[in-house]
């Protein structure tokens, strides 16, 4: 996978894997990782006020995460 250049986006695709593990099964019925970009993890939300109350928690998931992946992977997380 190194020598394909594809070893990174594959550690980066954990972090969508991760998601439900990670934030838990209250946060995890209302989400949906969809994709994560240059480490920025992008999130499906269904509503505005989860929305809002994520964006709140948003460094605190990004810890989470990137203890549970190793390594600082995920930089960033939009919420959509």
């Amino acid at each position: 996978m190194e020598n394909l250049g594809i070893a990174g986006r594959i550690r980066e695709y954990d972090a969508v894997v991760k998601w439900n593990d990670v934030v838990g099964e209250q946060i995890a019925r209302v989400t949906e990782a969809v994709k994560i970009e240059r480490g920025v993890l992008v999130v499906r939300v269904k509503n505005g006020p989860w929305r809002n109350e994520l964006s709140l928690l948003k460094n605190d998931v990004i810890e989470k995460m990137n203890a549970s992946l190793g390594e600082k992977l995920v930089k960033d997380i939009r919420f959509v």
